[in-house]
């Protein structure tokens, strides 16, 4: 799901910033855009965003500056100075005239406080998971607005499949007789003039029309469609739960299509609304992708 946020957090000695960026993923993607003087921080930090997301491309970016006191050593000097010399070096060897940017300089991770510490400051770690998790939250605001959206938007497609299930129901009541009395008119036809019992023909008839039956189907398609709503009711980790069920109610409608022939008008509208249904599990599919 979507969602943005920015945290600037200014305290005794350091100013933090964190700007959190979530689309729709299949998994759970975090893509991290820290200076160096954060790296290691960056382990504690994946760990926060992986007990508040589960899924998602999510983009981390996070600053720190220290202020005052917090601002150890000043200007960096050696690697200021190593800056400058790799600038001259890399311009005569490629015959570039210029002369380096200070402002770019300046801004290069680690040029103030010394050189980047190696080993988390356990304060200034705890500082920025403060930051993160307030990040986090606003974050999981916008995401369960969208939620909230998109379980709407699914609940209206399952309505629309149990809408189309009752009416296969109701087609099926009459259809099958109809093709009972088709399937007699046919072993007849192709029987010829055989002497046939006609108890027999018609215990067949009804066989094959029972193998030609959607009831089962029917009743599976309508179990699944409840569970859908069930599934949103309980919350939780929903995608993954739903993309097995609609795996399940695509196969039914799959084999009403197969059994739909052979029975006129009535055949042509089963299959219709089966059609149907495919294609809202289908945009339930799609929709549930991006749920958590």
């Amino acid at each position: 799901m979507t969602g943005f946020a920015r945290v600037h957090k200014s305290m005794e000695k350091t100013e933090i910033t964190v700007i959190l960026k979530s689309v729709n993923h299949r998994g759970l993607d975090l893509h991290f855009h820290l200076g160096a003087d954060l790296d290691p921080v960056e382990a504690a930090m994946r760990g926060a965003i992986k007990r508040a997301v589960l899924r998602g491309h999510v983009d981390i970016r996070c600053s720190l500056v220290q202020t005052g006191d917090g601002a150890s050593g000043g200007l960096n000097f050696p690697l200021f100075r190593a800056y400058l010399e790799a600038f001259r070096q890399a311009a005569a060897e490629e015959g570039v005239n210029a002369q380096p940017d200070l402002n770019q300089a300046l801004q290069y991770p680690g040029m103030f406080g010394g050189a980047a510490e190696q080993e988390p400051d356990p304060e200034i770690e705890g500082q920025v998971l403060a930051v993160l998790e307030q990040a986090l939250e606003t974050l999981n605001r916008f995401r369960t607005r969208e939620g909230a959206e998109l379980a709407a938007s699914i609940r209206e497609q399952n309505r629309a499949i149990q809408k189309g299930a009752d009416e296969m129901q109701q087609i099926r009541s009459e259809a099958l007789p109809a093709f009972q009395k088709r399937l007699q008119e046919r072993l007849r036809d192709l029987l010829g003039n055989s002497v046939v019992d006609p108890q027999r023909l018609a215990q067949e008839a009804a066989l094959l029309a029972d193998r030609s039956d959607i009831g089962e189907e029917i009743d599976r398609l309508k179990i699944h469609s409840r569970q859908v709503d069930e599934i949103l009711d309980a919350g939780g980790e929903v995608g993954k739960k739903l993309d097995f069920l609609l795996q399940e109610m695509n196969r039914e409608s799959n084999t009403i299509l197969s059994k739909t022939g052979g029975i006129g008008d009535l055949g042509l509208r089963l299959t219709d609304l089966a059609l149907a249904s495919k294609a809202a599990i289908e945009k339930i599919r799609e929709q549930a992708l991006n749920l958590e």
